[in-house]
């Protein structure tokens, strides 16, 4: 069945009208119904994604589309990162776009962007290649987006410091081979000074991943609580400029916000085409659902929403590749893309009657993995209060 916007949409985008782009997004694609979905079902028992699996995504470049040719990297721009994650968005499992994504855009990326050259020659290589796994380890059981909040602490212990704390709701928390993670290395300090980032390898003593989370969706997606018992860094693991931490996920916020909205642009989209499918074929009344008037018109209004946020993406995309400040725009595309792909996902169970309740329905696994959409990585309400400050 062809798409009802989707790939075709993005194809006359002028902003995506690139070959690099178009073929990227076919590359990916390919891999989503040839890698990803025949074997998904299995990793959402599992509660993860198998290695291999980001390896194979590693050995097509898919890991380093941002970063440089030198590390190995395609040093492609934020329409690549907007295509990356659509695509992943639309492969029906969350979890697994999740876990790539985190990896690529929101815990790889601050090594990237503060990194020392030594630290940036010693993972990031092995981050684009997936045989290392990366996290980043801000939220907190107290402080979410409320990154000033956090109470993990870092003391200075001669030419090493000391960390203390927990962190929780930690993608990759429980496979990751290294985070960044924030720490309040300065309580004295103001508050967006008081922050640092260090780099924590697996198997650092006193680091523990506490326990694996068990979470509504994104069930393939493994999630953890950490903790840092004395656990001891070396100087050379700090993280960008010491005090310097609260701006770097700041940063990094403005990309991660955009990246959660491709991807949840790809969720609605993918969502709309099962639902258009069904709709189709299930018949009641004596003729097929899609009969109905006031059920395609409503399925016809949520793709005209679905198609607008896309090309916001799009453009803030281009935007930002450009150099432009975006961070208005990025917090408005996380609240409207959260909220958005929810509303796409309640009619569409609704659509499926009963069918859309069951746990053998992939409408029933998408609804549920897209519940979070409006929380992590920014409240709606925190997204909100950002735009109102730039009205």
């Amino acid at each position: 069945m062809t798409s009802m916007t989707g790939f075709d949409s993005a194809a006359r985008s002028p902003v995506f009208f690139e070959d690099t782009l178009l073929m990227l997004r076919e590359q990916i694609r390919r891999f989503v119904e040839t890698e990803i979905k025949p074997h998904a079902d299995d990793w959402e028992e599992a509660g993860r994604v198998p290695r291999d699996l980001l390896l194979r995504m590693g050995a097509l470049g898919f890991l380093g589309i941002r970063y440089p040719e030198a590390l190995g990297g395609s040093d492609l721009d934020q329409r690549a990162t907007v295509v990356w994650a659509e695509e992943l968005g639309r492969c029906t499992y969350a979890g697994v776009a999740i876990t790539a994504l985190v990896h690529t855009d929101m815990a790889s990326v601050h090594i990237f962007n503060a990194g020392t050259e030594a630290q940036k020659a010693e993972w990031l290589p092995r981050c684009i290649s997936g045989e290392a796994l990366s996290a980043v380890a801000v939220t907190e059981p107290g402080a979410g987006s409320d990154v000033k909040g956090i109470t993990t602490r870092a003391r200075r212990d001669g030419d090493d410091w000391i960390l203390n704390g927990t962190k929780m709701f930690i993608t990759n928390g429980v496979q990751a081979d290294v985070y960044c993670v924030a720490a309040k290395s300065d309580p004295e300090a103001r508050p967006s000074q008081s922050v640092t980032m260090f780099l924590v390898e697996k198997g650092t003593a006193g680091f523990t991943v506490s326990r694996a989370l068990d979470k509504h969706g994104w069930r393939s997606s493994d999630t953890a609580e950490l903790s840092f018992d004395e656990v001891r860094i070396p100087a050379r693991n700090v993280l960008g400029r010491e005090g310097g931490g609260f701006y770097e996920i700041m940063k990094n916020f403005q990309n991660e916000r955009l990246v959660l909205g491709a991807m949840a642009m790809g969720e609605a989209q993918a969502a709309l085409d099962l639902t258009l499918a069904y709709l189709r074929e299930r018949k009641a009344f004596g003729a097929p659902l899609w009969e109905k008037q006031a059920i395609r018109q409503r399925l016809a209004m949520l793709a005209a929403r679905v198609e607008a946020c896309r090309q916001f993406v799009y453009t803030t995309a281009a935007r930002a590749a450009a150099g432009e400040e975006v961070v208005r725009e990025v917090s408005m595309i996380k609240a409207l893309a959260g909220e958005l792909v929810n509303e796409v996902m309640y009619d569409c169970v609704q659509f499926h009657g009963g069918m859309g309740f069951m746990r053998e329905s992939t409408i029933e696994r998408m609804a549920r993995d897209a519940r979070v959409q409006s929380i992590g990585g920014g409240a709606t309400e925190v997204m909100l209060e950002e735009v109102a400050k730039r009205m």
